[in-house]
């Protein structure tokens, strides 16, 4: 029963609606800035009508397979970890895409809400929230880098362990929060590099000024 489960779930993340959408309006989003499959570059391509479809349905399928599993009983516990990675693999990892999906964050709002009420979605809405104030004040207004968004998304959800260790959320939650993370670090892997090598340039051409 795990496996069938898990293996719906992932079928159900691997719907690229977002790219299925931007192919409607016959833009290919893949070749829009950082040319990640997903809602921000819909949104920036087609506008903030089709870009906000494109975050709630990629939310839905993260969090309505989990709380029908949660409500029917069907899985409890430790059963609950593949099937609560399963769709964000799934998105990351689109066999549609030819294995090659986005980066899950949404899909990602959508499992937590699921597994935690909403608590922990809220959380690190929060977290990012605060991030991006932090990061605009550090850049005096100017808007962050889609690399930039990939650090502070990892950072963020690096954050979110905190609320769920001193929240006494159960050790399988905690599995779930840590294989979620290690392929948001994944996906975003060259906007992290990106950003410290930047820096590193930075640092070096003021070194040479001064």
């Amino acid at each position: 029963m795990t496996l069938v489960i898990t293996l719906l779930c992932f079928l159900c993340g691997s719907l690229m609606f977002s790219y299925w959408i931007g192919l409607l309006l016959k833009v290919n989003i893949r070749s829009v800035g950082d040319g990640n499959p997903g809602a921000a570059n819909l949104w920036s391509s087609a506008g903030a009508k089709f870009g906000i479809a494109g975050i709630a349905l990629d939310f839905l399928k993260g969090y309505l397979p989990i709380v029908l599993v949660l409500h029917t009983g069907l899985l409890s516990g430790y059963q609950l970890i593949p099937a609560a990675l399963a769709p964000i693999i799934g998105h990351a990892f689109s066999p549609f895409l030819k294995f090659n999906g986005g980066k899950s964050l949404a899909v990602s709002f959508g499992i937590w809400s699921g597994l935690t009420n909403f608590h922990a979605s809220l959380c690190f809405a929060i977290i990012l929230a605060l991030l991006y104030i932090i990061m605009k004040v550090v850049k005096r207004g100017w808007k962050s880098s889609s690399n930039e968004d990939g650090l502070m998304t990892s950072l963020g959800f690096l954050l979110l362990f905190i609320y769920l260790f001193y929240d006494r959320y159960p050790v399988f939650i905690l599995w779930i929060w840590l294989g979620n993370f290690l392929l948001l670090l994944w996906k975003n892997r060259h906007a992290i590099t990106h950003v410290f090598k930047d820096k590193r340039k930075r640092e070096e051409k003021i070194s040479k000024i001064s």
